[in-house]
């Protein structure tokens, strides 16, 4: 492929919508880099617990908020996080980790420590990335070249987290997809939001396939058109 001009695309959605495995696929077809940041925030959260800050306390996890170095590597074919050298890849996604990152997240301090550290990934990415998260396209990057906004019903999300979670019980699945998703888009700093300009792609009755191409369509028709 001749070297295009680096393109930043942004998606966005609710967890369960086939953001991660969509984003990942479409930067390895179109030799984009990668980043997760659901995990960044994460792996913040993984910090703050092995640390036993009080999770109920804002003020406390503002306190620290810039002490963990999160390093976050782009290769959509392997993906990696670190927090102060430790590979957390693994433990930032066990239950214990997933009860309290929506808490953790909401704390302004923290969001802008990560925002800022997403900004720096992306306008560092010599052929352009892929940024996949939930305030992308309204708050960390509002000027990428293409954003998308991937929604699907709770029935067809549940189903695919409990695909992800052994052992998960759907209606649980559903209830904790709603109540995230409330929790997320009722956030004071940057909610989970369809950014005005983002085109929204429901993948309810898309095979993962079908999304990967739809959006491969779209970047590279706004590749061509510049």
């Amino acid at each position: 492929m001749e070297s295009a001009t680096p393109v930043i695309v942004a998606i966005d959605g609710p967890s369960g919508t086939g953001k991660s495995s969509t984003s990942k696929a479409v930067a390895a077809q179109l030799g984009l880099s990668y980043l997760d940041t659901g995990a960044q925030y994460r792996a913040i959260t993984w910090w703050m617990v092995a640390n036993d800050i009080d999770i109920a306390d804002p003020s406390a996890i503002a306190a620290v908020a810039g002490k963990p170095e999160i390093v976050s590597g782009t290769d959509p074919a392997g993906p990696t996080i670190t927090v102060d050298g430790v590979d957390v890849a693994g433990p930032i996604r066990e239950q214990d980790v997933t009860s309290k990152v929506s808490a953790v997240s909401a704390v302004p301090e923290v969001r802008s420590r990560i925002t800022e550290l997403q900004r720096t990934i992306a306008g560092s990415a010599v052929t352009g990335i892929v940024v996949e998260g939930r305030d992308i396209g309204t708050t960390v990057l509002p000027d990428a070249d293409l954003k998308i906004f991937l929604t699907a019903s709770p029935e067809a999300r549940a189903a695919r987290r409990s695909g992800e979670l052994k052992g998960a019980d759907l209606h649980t699945t559903r209830e904790a997809l709603i109540k995230r998703d409330a929790a997320d888009s009722s956030r004071k700093t940057s909610p989970l939001a369809k950014a005005d300009d983002a085109v929204e792609v429901d993948t309810t009755d898309l095979t993962l396939k079908q999304v990967i191409e739809c959006v491969v369509t779209l970047v590279e028709e706004k590749r061509a058109g510049r």
